[in-house]
């Protein structure tokens, strides 16, 4: 898609709105508390993604990964680590610990998923280098060395749901080098770092601009420092739903003319929620609405962002039910 068809687009404007104690009381106190808390256990068991992964685009019709496919159980690196480098469609369940190291290759058309609430990755993590239709959902990715998931160079049409990740060395989830139409879903980051990225570099605006569409919603950012996430050239992402809690550094950072969308998220003792640019990078356009702010710094805002709904369908949740139903539907197994 062009420039020219995303200047086309509806954009919406900018909008601040800090919503207080006497703000959230109010809203737990009426009819859409309830509402919200059913809309989350719903989605929380849903067997397709939503969001950007669900767009039919680039000649792929949603995420559907290995469905359909033969489904293979593996239990050791090696016989893992063989099926998701095979070309064929798989479902592959993971059982117990996979020891690996480094970056591993996930090809095209998986579904990778955990049976039970202790299936692990330890040590390494994926990578996806120009593939599409990849279903990740409800492992435990733990100690990677390197990025725990990583989407790069034209991947599309990735679902990551229900996932854990903690202790890493860089990235939980790096997204970048043109990278499109991926959802981040239910998942749990525990005190992690860099927890994800969006655009590697500022000097990298001629392959990402116009790419990098992403949806982040009912993600528990649970004492995790930045990059919740950090975002170049990207538009829109798409930050919803989501619960902040004690990050140190900052919650979202919009750079280099991004544009991200944050709305009726919460955000609990978090001193910086919202950036337009950050250390070296230029400002990136960013909105907020409708987000609650409890112990919370003030959000930056800049400019218009294209408005996601020009893509997909979506109903938030009332953002005064998150502290509640995020961390009791998040990471592995729920699903």
């Amino acid at each position: 898609m062009s420039t020219q068809d995303f200047a086309r687009r509806p954009s919406i404007s900018r909008r601040g709105l800090l919503a207080g104690a006497a703000a959230t009381a109010a809203a737990l106190a009426t009819g859409a508390a309830t509402t919200g808390t059913a809309h989350a256990a719903q989605r929380a068991f849903a067997s397709t993604p939503d969001g950007f992964a669900s767009v039919n685009a680039l000649g792929q019709n949603g995420t559907t990964g290995g469905a359909g496919a033969p489904v293979v159980t593996v239990s050791d690196a090696d016989t893992f680590l063989d099926y998701c480098d095979r070309n064929e469609p798989y479902t592959i369940q993971v059982q117990g610990t996979i020891n690996i190291t480094s970056k591993q290759a996930l090809r095209s058309n998986k579904t990778v998923v955990g049976l039970g609430a202790n299936a692990t990755i330890a040590g390494g993590g994926l990578d996806m280098y120009r593939r599409q239709n990849v279903i990740i959902r409800n492992l435990r990715f733990v100690g990677a060395e390197d990025d725990a998931i990583s989407v790069q160079q034209d991947s599309h049409h990735i679902w990551i749901d229900h996932c854990y990740f903690a202790e890493g060395l860089d990235g939980a989830i790096d997204i970048v080098r043109a990278a499109d139409y991926i959802t981040v879903s239910w998942n749990h980051f525990d005190g992690f770092d860099k927890s994800i990225l969006i655009g590697h570099s500022d000097g990298n605006a001629s392959q990402d601009t116009g790419k990098l569409r992403v949806t982040f919603h009912h993600n528990y950012f649970d004492g995790s420092r930045q990059r919740h996430p950090r975002v170049r050239f990207a538009e829109p992402v798409h930050v919803y739903n989501n619960y902040f809690r004690n990050n140190t550094l900052y919650g979202v950072a919009s750079t280099e003319n991004a544009g991200v969308l944050v709305e009726a998220n919460y955000f609990e003792n978090v001193p910086h929620p919202v950036y337009s640019g950050y250390d070296e990078s230029g400002p990136g356009r960013v909105v907020e609405r409708d987000n609650v702010y409890a112990g919370s710094g003030t959000p930056q805002t800049l400019g218009t962002v294209v408005e996601p709904r020009t893509y997909y369908a979506y109903t938030p949740d009332n953002p005064s039910t998150l502290p509640g139903t995020v961390p009791a539907g998040v990471g592995t197994g729920k699903i």
